[in-house]
């Protein structure tokens, strides 16, 4: 079954070996993914931060052709519970319709002290 790439432009990629998203059949995973915009900065805003991650994971879905409507599970790290409702609203949002399986965690910690929260989802494309 063919493999499909989706790459997000890091430069963790190559140096760990993964890619932001992999297709293969009807079935797109995403990696976890960290609030970071394209000139490397993070705002403090942990809802700013939730935005950006849902808008890699769209762009990289969409690269592989899918959307953020063929999700079904997500997954949402957190640094702090007291983040929930914030992340929780931005999903609610995004996912009102959809309504995926979701799973939201307290972490000790992320791999950059200014992310507070990573995201990671899976879709299935078709009937």
């Amino acid at each position: 079954m063919e493999r499909r790439r989706a790459a997000s432009g890091s430069p963790f990629e190559a140096a760990i070996g993964f890619s932001q998203a992999v297709r293969v059949g009807d079935r797109v995973v995403v990696s976890g993914t960290a609030p970071i915009w394209p000139d490397g900065h993070c705002p403090d805003d942990v809802t700013e931060q939730a935005r950006r991650c849902f808008e890699i994971i769209g762009a990289a879905l969409a690269e592989v052709g899918a959307s953020l409507a063929d999700v079904v599970r997500t997954r949402m790290f957190l640094r702090s519970a007291a983040d929930a409702d914030a992340v929780g609203a931005v999903h609610g949002e995004l996912f009102a319709a959809v309504r995926p399986a979701a799973t939201m965690v307290v972490v000790a910690g992320l791999l950059d002290p200014r992310w507070k929260v990573e995201i990671e989802a899976e879709a299935v494309t078709g009937g």
